[in-house]
This record gives C-alpha cells, sequence and structure tokens, in this order.
C-alpha cells in the first residue's frame, strides 16, 4: 500500500517532493497527549523537531486522496521533511479555467475567496450551494497544492502556462479579458494576486528561538543548577543566553523587515483592466489573475505581476531580477494566425522562450511605445508567488540547509560526547548510590555531570568567530546576508568568474572595422564617421541595428549597441504621436547622420515626388527603422527592417556573432579567408560582430512587414564586413589570479562570449599559463542516424586551407578511469575548453564523460544562465566547494547555487547572493577566502579547545566523587566564565 500511495509532487523541479497520506487518529492523540504530560513536555518537544515522526505517532495512513494531513519529504541530498494539513474549500467549480454563467460565481462568497478556509462555504450564497464542489488543497512554502482527479494527484496550479496556450489562442482567446463573474472565480484557486511577506511578532520569533534544542539544554541545565544553588553560575548563563537570544531576535526580525520592504514597495497599484474589447475598468494590482488583460500605462509602471504583451511596445528595466540595470525592449507577442505564409507553426507560450515579449513581476517599466488609437495590453500570465519575483521571494524565505562537513562532524562529536556523559553518569550514580546519599543529592549531582560534559556555552563560542569575520569582511566592503556560510568560504577550492563586467571591464571600446567590398576584407579603419563611409551600407547597418531608445532625451540601451552607434556620429530621432499617425499603426523611430558629413542629395528616380520633396526640405539623410527583431541569445543575432526617406524598396540589416552571421549569407559574399580574419582577432581577445544587408523586394509594404516571421527576412544576406571590439582586463584581474593559483584554488571563466575570445582572456591573465594547451571538445548531437559524437581539437594549432575556413587540428583523446589524457603531461599542462552548446550535448549523451571534462574543464564559452548553474552543480558533485563571482547579469542561479556566491552588483537582485561586495572588483574574492579560513579555523580550534575542556572538568568531578567532595560555584563560575570563555573571545577577535 505505501508504494501505490506514494506521490510525488513537483516532478523534475528543484522543489521535488514525495508525497504521503495520513488521517488523524484519536487513539493515538490521547496517548500522545499522556506521554507529553507524563514527560513534562519532553515529548511535545520532540515531535515539534521530528516532523515525521509527530505525523506517524498522531495518525494512520490513508490514500493521498482522502488524507487529512500531507507527509512531505524533499527528494534532494537533505531529505527534509514536512508536514501540511489538508483543507476543504467549497468553490463553484474545480478547473479555474473552467468557463462560469454570471450566476454561478457569488461576489460574496469570492470577498474571502483568497483566504481558503474551511469557513468560506459559509460566505456562499445559498441560491447556489447546491452548486458547490469540493476542493482539497494544502499550503507549503507559501505555495497552494490541489488535488486534481485526472492526474491523483497535488499539482500546483501557476498560471496560464498550465493551459499549454499557442501563441495564436493568447491572441485569439485570452486578448479580451475576462468579465468580473471569471476573475472573482479564479480568484479562488489563485487568490489575491500579492507577495506577502509576513513579518513574525517578536513573541512568535522568541517562542520559535526557544524552542531550539540548544537553549531547551540550557532551560534544563539552569533549573538543575538552582536546584543545587549553583545560583551564580545559573544567572551567567541566562545572561548570555538572554543576549544571545536578543541578538538572534533583532537579527531575524531585522532581514524579514528588510524583504518585506523590498516586497511591498509598488506591490499594490492601481491598474486599468479591460473587460471585453472596448470596457475597462479602474482596480487594485491584488485583484488580477490570471487570463486579465491590463493596460500598460504610457508614463510606465512597476510591474504587479507577470504579463505577456499582446499589443505595443514596452522598454523595460530588469534590474530586479537580472542585476542588469540595462533597458530592455519588449515587442509584443507574434501571432502566427496574422501572416500565415511566414510562420514558421504555432509555438506554446513559455515565458521563458518567449521573455522578450513577456513583462516580469517586479521590473520598471520606463515607457511605453503605442499605435495611434491603441493602448499597450498584456495578459496576466502569472500572479503572487508564482511570478519570477515572488519565485526569487521564495528561494530566501525557505533556503536549502548548508550541507557544510564540519557542521556535521560537529554534531557527531557531540553525540560522543553525550556517550561520555552517560558512562560517567551511570558511574557517578553508582558511587553516590555506594556512598548511601539522599536521592534527591543523587539525582541532582548525576544529572548535572550531563551539563559539564556538554558545554551550553559551545554554540555562542563557535558563532564568535563568524561575527569577528563579518564584521571584518564589512570593513572591506562585503556584505553577507547568510553569515554561516562565511565558514564555508575557508573551504572554497575552485572559483567561477564571469567574464564582461567581472574580470573584463564593464563597457567595450570600438577597436575598429573591417568592411567587405566585393567578397574582400579591404584594411582595417579606425573610424567610421568619416566623410566618405557616411552613406555606405555598412555604416548605416551600425546606424539602424541595435534597440537603443530614449529616455528623457538620454540615448539608452546595451553597452555594446550605445557603443556602435555613438562611432558613427549618428543622430537618433524617435516619432511624435502626431508623425505616427502618417504612417497607420507603425511607429519608426528614424536615425540621421549630422549635416556636416552628408554629401549634396541626388535624387534617384526611384524616389516619390512628394517624398523626394520632403527630402530636400529636411536637407537630411534619414533612415526609418519600421521593425526590430530583438537580440536573441539562442539565436546569436538581430536584426532590423528599415527604410530610407525617399525610397519606395525597404532593406534588411542584421548584426551577431560572426559564424551565424555568415551562415545566413549568400557564399560568394563571404571572404574566403573569413575563418582565418575572424580567429586572428578572436585569439587576440577582440569581440567581433559580423554585419549583413539585404534589399527588400518592392512588394513587401509596412504592413507586412509587421507580420512576416524574421526568419523569411535573416536569409541571402550579403556581408558587410566586422566590427572590432576590444575588451579591456581590469587592472587588478592577473593579479588576483595569480594568487589564487598560488593557493592552489582553481579557476574556471564562465561567460556568454565567443569560445576563442573567452581562451584569448583566460590567457592574458593567467587562467591558462602560456604553455599550457588548450583542447576544444566540439560535441556534435546526434543527425539522421548517426550517434552524438565529441571532436576534439587543439585551440592553439590551426592548421590553414587555402580555400577552406580555419579547421583546427584534430587530437585523439581517450578518457578513461585511471589516465589522463597524455600520460607524459602533468595535469595542470592541458585546459578543455567547450561552448554551451558542446556542454548541453556532453549532459545528455556524455554523462559518464561529464565529470572527467570539468576535472580539467577551464573556458565554458556561450553559456546560457541554466547552464552555468548545471555547471555550478556538476562541479559540485565531484567534492569541489565551489565560489561563484558575478556582476549580476544573468549569473543569479549560479551565484545562488554555489557554496559561496558573491555578486559585484548591488542591486535588488544581490539579495539572492549570499555575499556582494560594493566595490566591482573580484578582489573581494581573496579577501573573502581569507577570512573564511581564518573563521573556519578559529571555529575549530575553539571546538577542539571547548571539548577538551568539557571533558577534562568532566573527569575531574567525576574524581571528586569519588572521594564525595565537588567544586564550588565560584570555582565553576571562574573556569567557564574568567578562564574558558575570556580566552574563547579574546582569541577570537584579533584583527
Amino acid at each position: 500500500m505505501e508504494k501505490e500511495d506514494l506521490k510525488v509532487v513537483n516532478r523534475g523541479l528543484e522543489d521535488e517532493m514525495e508525497l504521503r497520506g495520513f488521517r488523524l487518529c484519536r487513539w493515538k492523540l490521547v496517548l500522545v497527549c499522556c506521554g507529553g504530560f507524563c514527560t513534562g513536555g519532553f515529548l511535545f518537544l520532540l515531535l515539534y523537531w521530528m516532523p515525521e515522526w509527530c505525523v506517524k505517532a498522531t495518525c494512520t495512513r490513508t490514500t493521498v486522496r482522502d488524507a487529512e494531513v500531507a507527509l512531505l519529504r524533499s527528494t534532494d541530498e537533505f531529505k527534509r521533511w514536512f508536514r501540511a494539513k489538508v483543507r476543504i474549500m467549497l468553490a463553484p467549480g474545480k478547473n479555474p479555467y473552467d468557463t462560469l454563467n454570471s450566476q454561478t460565481a457569488s461576489p460574496q462568497a469570492n470577498d474571502h475567496a483568497h483566504n481558503m478556509t474551511d469557513s468560506t462555504h459559509n460566505k456562499i450564497s445559498r441560491s447556489v450551494e447546491s452548486q458547490q464542489v469540493q476542493i482539497r488543497y494544502f499550503t507549503l512554502h507559501s505555495t497552494k497544492y490541489f488535488w486534481n482527479d485526472t492526474i491523483q494527484n497535488f499539482e500546483v496550479l501557476k498560471g496560464l502556462e498550465d493551459l499549454n496556450i499557442s501563441c495564436s489562442s493568447v491572441h485569439s482567446k485570452h486578448s479580451a479579458g475576462l468579465n468580473k463573474n471569471q476573475q472573482e472565480y479564479r480568484r479562488f484557486f489563485f487568490g489575491l494576486n500579492e507577495i506577502d511577506v509576513k513579518v513574525p511578532s517578536l513573541f512568535k520569533l522568541l517562542i520559535k528561538e526557544v524552542l531550539n534544542p540548544f537553549y531547551i539544554f540550557q532551560l534544563f541545565s539552569v533549573v538543575l543548577w538552582c536546584t543545587d544553588e549553583y545560583y551564580y553560575y545559573a544567572m551567567a548563563i541566562v545572561v548570555m543566553s538572554f543576549i544571545s537570544i536578543a541578538t538572534s531576535l533583532y537579527t531575524i526580525k531585522k532581514q524579514y523587515v528588510m524583504l518585506h520592504d523590498m516586497v511591498a514597495t509598488h506591490s499594490t497599484v492601481r491598474v486599468t483592466v479591460c473587460r471585453g474589447e472596448s470596457e475597462t475598468e479602474e482596480a487594485l494590482s491584488t485583484d488580477l489573475v490570471p487570463g486579465d488583460v491590463i493596460v500598460i500605462p504610457s508614463n510606465g509602471t512597476i510591474m504587479p505581476c507577470d504579463a505577456v504583451l499582446i499589443c505595443g511596445t514596452c522598454i523595460v528595466n530588469e534590474s530586479m531580477l537580472t542585476g542588469e540595470s540595462v533597458p530592455v525592449t519588449k515587442t509584443d507577442l507574434p501571432n502566427p494566425e496574422r501572416d500565415k505564409k511566414g510562420s514558421d507553426g504555432d509555438q506554446i507560450y513559455s515565458t521563458e522562450e518567449h521573455k522578450r515579449h513577456t513583462l516580469f513581476c517586479g521590473t520598471n517599466v520606463i515607457q511605453t511605445r503605442y499605435y495611434t488609437g491603441e493602448m499597450v495590453k498584456a495578459v496576466v500570465v502569472r500572479t503572487g508567488f508564482s511570478t519570477a519575483k515572488g519565485q526569487l521571494i521564495r528561494s530566501i524565505l525557505y533556503p536549502k540547509p548548508t550541507d557544510f562537513k564540519l557542521y556535521r562532524d560537529a554534531y557527531l562529536f557531540l553525540l560522543c560526547l553525550v556517550a561520555v556523559a552517560s558512562v560517567v553518569f551511570i558511574y557517578s550514580l553508582v558511587m553516590k548510590i555506594l556512598n548511601q546519599e539522599p536521592v534527591k543529592e543523587i539525582i541532582v549531582k548525576s544529572l548535572d555531570i550531563i551539563t559539564i560534559t556538554v558545554p551550553p556555552a559551545l554554540p555562542a563560542a563557535m558563532t564568535a568567530g563568524i561575527v569577528y569575520a563579518q564584521r571584518r569582511l564589512r570593513k572591506v566592503g562585503i556584505f553577507s546576508i547568510s553569515p554561516q556560510r562565511i565558514n564555508i568560504c575557508g573551504q572554497l577550492n575552485l572559483v567561477c568568474f564571469d567574464k564582461t563586467g567581472t574580470l573584463t571591464e564593464d563597457g567595450l571600446d570600438m577597436w575598429g572595422i573591417q568592411r567587405v567590398e566585393d567578397s574582400r576584407f579591404q584594411h582595417s579603419e579606425e573610424r567610421a564617421d568619416d566623410k566618405s563611409l557616411v552613406t555606405s551600407r555598412f555604416v548605416s547597418c551600425m546606424a539602424t541595428c541595435h534597440s537603443l531608445t530614449k529616455i528623457e532625451g538620454q540615448l539608452s540601451g546595451d553597452p555594446l549597441d550605445l557603443k556602435m552607434f555613438e562611432a558613427t556620429g549618428w543622430i537618433l530621432v524617435e516619432a511624435t504621436e502626431e508623425e505616427t499617425a502618417h504612417h497607420d499603426r507603425i511607429e519608426l523611430t528614424y536615425v540621421k547622420p549630422p549635416n556636416q558629413l552628408l554629401p549634396p542629395p541626388v535624387i534617384s528616380p526611384e524616389q516619390d515626388m512628394e517624398l523626394s520633396e520632403l527630402y530636400e526640405l529636411s536637407a537630411s539623410y534619414m533612415i526609418g527603422i519600421v521593425r526590430q527583431f530583438s537580440f536573441s541569445s539562442a539565436l546569436q543575432r538581430m536584426s532590423v527592417v528599415v527604410r530610407q526617406i525617399g525610397e519606395r524598396r525597404m532593406d534588411a540589416y542584421l548584426k551577431g556573432a560572426p559564424e551565424v552571421v555568415a551562415s545566413l549569407c549568400k557564399k560568394e559574399s563571404v571572404p574566403e579567408d573569413f575563418a582565418e580574419v575572424l580567429e586572428d582577432y578572436t585569439k587576440q581577445g577582440f569581440r567581433v560582430i559580423a554585419l549583413a544587408h539585404r534589399r527588400l523586394e518592392s512588394k513587401l509594404t509596412f504592413h507586412k512587414v509587421q507580420n512576416i516571421n524574421r526568419d523569411q527576412i535573416e536569409k541571402n544576406m550579403d556581408f558587410l564586413g566586422l566590427i572590432v571590439m576590444q575588451n579591456k582586463l581590469k587592472t587588478e584581474t592577473p593579479g588576483v589570479l595569480d594568487d589564487l593559483r598560488r593557493a592552489n584554488i582553481r579557476t574556471v571563466m564562465v561567460t556568454g562570449d565567443n569560445m576563442l575570445t573567452a581562451i584569448s582572456v583566460a590567457r592574458d591573465c593567467s587562467m591558462i599559463q602560456p604553455l599550457d594547451l588548450v583542447i576544444i571538445a566540439d560535441a556534435v548531437p546526434p543527425k539522421d542516424g548517426q550517434a552524438a559524437k565529441i571532436n576534439w581539437h587543439y585551440a592553439d594549432k590551426p592548421s590553414k586551407h587555402s580555400n577552406k575556413p580555419t579547421k583546427l587540428e584534430e587530437v585523439e583523446i581517450i578518457l578513461e578511469d585511471g589516465h589522463s589524457v597524455d600520460e607524459s603531461r602533468s595535469q595542470e599542462q592541458y585546459h578543455f575548453a567547450m561552448s554551451g552548446k558542446s556542454f548541453a550535448v556532453i549532459i545528455e549523451h556524455f554523462q559518464d564523460l561529464l565529470q572527467k571534462l570539468v576535472l580539467h574543464g577551464t573556458v565554458f564559452a556561450r553559456m546560457a544562465p541554466d547552464q552555468k548553474t548545471q555547471l555550478v552543480e556538476t562541479l559540485e558533485s565531484v567534492d569541489y566547494f565551489v565560489g561563484m563571482c558575478g556582476d549580476g547579469a544573468n549569473d543569479c542561479g549560479a551565484l545562488k547555487r554555489a557554496h559561496a556566491g558573491i555578486s559585484l552588483s548591488e542591486l535588488e537582485a544581490s539579495v539572492a547572493s549570499p555575499f556582494t561586495s560594493t566595490t566591482p572588483s573580484i578582489t573581494c574574492v581573496p579577501n573573502l577566502i581569507r577570512e573564511g579560513r581564518a573563521a573556519l579555523i578559529t571555529s575549530f580550534c575553539v571546538f577542539k579547545f571547548m571539548a577538551l575542556y568539557s571533558i577534562i572538568q568532566c573527569l575531574s568531578v567525576a574524581l571528586l566523587y569519588s572521594i564525595g567532595s565537588n567544586l564550588g560555584d565560584f570555582q565553576f563560575l571562574f573556569i567557564d566564565m574568567a578562564i574558558i570563555l575570556l580566552i574563547v573571545f579574546t582569541t577570537e577577535g584579533g584583527d
């Protein structure tokens, strides 16, 4: 029955748990109550500490469907137990996405729907009481799990994504919004749209803190000492405990208040909700449910939920989630039904796949771009704790426990001390009985020996080292939200670094350009703002192919785009609402060179008469950006469709990773030595961007372009050339990495940049030594019936081919247990490098090789954010203590997963990182490791010292018992306070 009844919730996710059902048993409850009273409440405490024992002691096993109590166990390495009470609510239906008649949902009931308590049915009008159905659910870690009869299991309702809706159905079925009754019905299941971080009262925190096993033992010791008239020592321990509890309460309360304030800021705003095609109404954001359609105001707002844009464009600051304060352009979700010819098929909507069209909760919409006569609209996808911000807050509220060998060994040693105390206790008991002492004296003195052997001041003494280390870290600008991890920092033996903004300077500098004419590279040029180039396709591409926007008169956007645009010397002009009206729904952004760079205007035969007059009047060479296909990290490119004022036909410009751009160009337009030139630049550490152009067909109109698929545009391009940008190393980078190398701490680079560029930077900063070999692992997925395979290449030994792209020299590598790549070479003499694509193939098809590869993997390029997290997990699985240092941009997952995540960003995303440096410099890494080692060795020495002194004192007292004597109260006080604690705290406090 147990196997049949075992369910798994959140399968495949980080919080996957096994679920068992139980029903309360009255006779077991009576027995437990009797046992609790007989043991003076100790049994109640034991069941409070052990949820599994509590449920099994008071309940009987039943099916999960009929359960009154849910017992859950995490499937991770910690195997933690949780219990939750299964509740029942009455609702008009079982599926929140069902369409109900107007009579079905009762507003009276829905006013309290978010409470979801047993009393809900009392609020439902009698007229519809017969229609109510019972829905079973339980709440755990701010997440509600509802029973689903179809899958016979509890599940989490996240939002519209539960329906697996397609992009076209978002537009066709969900763009009109919900009526009032539908909204209220859905609120039964999703509750209020709020991330409610409750700040516990001091009384609740006090009770929870006092019920800690350590303080219970101290309470037992104090009562025992008072019985034996050791008042002074007892009072000293009481004072110490009071200070410890007060400090702990203050810290915990402060953290809760900070988190609550961070979440509460702008959490409740007034929003405009669409009711049907034309009707709108004002409402509080807390009333929103998945399926609502909201209007994004033109002056911006803080997003109260996750929503997908269905109409209009938004400029968004996502620093709260990504740590990157660069504004991002969000466009409306593509609708395949609008242009079936250009569609590659209807995709299932996913917040991850379509994040360029999704506005996330907590992000700041700076401004909107709207079509004339229409509002910028978005469909609410997720609310409350299901949102991106909600999940971040949940990870902070309910973190995984810190698995650290020192703490595990400390508990084991405490058990050894308890065993020693038990032996001495029995010895003392026997001695007292043989000496025929009074019963009270026998019990008190024998129990006293336990309090001597297991010192109550031990945890306080061990924590003091961490407190001192935290104070010293604060002096050098490093702040911690998880002080217990300072000890773990002392164990770090591998540190992963992001590249851009961490090892190298944040911004990029223009080094030069290399144009292509007649399929041949021209000589490299330093400046792009030369008069001879101003009307060239190359400069036009640089001026138009970007996602820049003007915010309060200032150009804002991606730093790379900004540098590229500034190098042209052109000017960006955004259309006003009146100008937008001329294009009927199409809003254009214009770019133009300054007049002093322009040649005299020449009218071509292709130009309209009316437009040519406009051209002459403006005396300007203006290009309007008609459509923008945003940069995608998965596609590694972006493109725009533009139209020069006065021209009938439109042009497409493309920029992106050189290899990707070259693959989309006509072969005859790509120079034969393209691969050699590219490799030459990347090996020198330059960041290289390729540009391409295509003249579009005259039949493509403004409106057709708005509905066309990007794949129809990004093909048969003409290769224009390369932009070469320089990303300089930070001055402190080589010195810090050299310090880590001399301390035998391995360093690894994890970046989203080009492979050869990353290898070059790794060599420049001495992460890879000059004489070391770099071997690229190029994994190829299965294709056309062929199995997946790994090709091995030396990165530094390219073999030249006159008419073919540069091909790296292949090398045969055998990875077997107990054998290295080349047994004649030491382990430090070679490094593996791989891309994100290869990493994904290796994880899927070569799991047995993965751990061997990461043991010598030094450069991981083109890595997606989730792949960075997977890499950290893999390194931890081969017993590395992993530190992760990043600037917060796309590193959040890895920063949270690592043993010690160090964020170089002070933005809100750093809340998820255990450590934050106020100075964006990797010098914080050796500082943190030094303090970690100091705190760790101090904790270890204090533990040994305290344990040794307690055993010595225990044996001394046992010997004194044998002659009918004992230490006096002041002697105990002097030993424990004047000698022991004084030595412990002064030893730890040295700066």
